[in-house]
């Protein structure tokens, strides 16, 4: 799974017929790292990709991502061409330093 904060929304008015219905967040990965002081804090990484979203996630929410074959299978119909979705949202994180 990626962690990762949610940073925009995508709209389209045509696509396959199997996504009609599905909400896409644009998604940006992050990684934990610490400051110098050791206080914790999630930085950016990577490319940012687009989720197919099922469960209310908004705007700068930190959110868990499922890729590859896992993320069609938290939706009800498997043969849907999606490649992310989102599958939690993180209320709180905790890290130990």
């Amino acid at each position: 799974m990626i962690l990762a904060r949610v940073i925009g929304n995508v709209w389209s008015t045509r696509k396959e017929e199997s996504l009609r219905g599905l909400k896409f967040l644009v998604v940006q990965p992050v990684t934990l790292t610490y400051h110098e002081d050791g206080t914790p804090r999630l930085r950016e990484f990577g490319n940012s990709l687009i989720a197919a979203d099922q469960i209310g996630a908004g705007e700068d929410e930190i959110v868990m991502v499922a890729s590859g074959s896992s993320a069609r299978q938290s939706l009800v119909n498997h043969n849907i061409p999606i490649d992310a979705a989102i599958v939690g949202i993180i209320d709180k994180e905790t890290f130990e330093v």
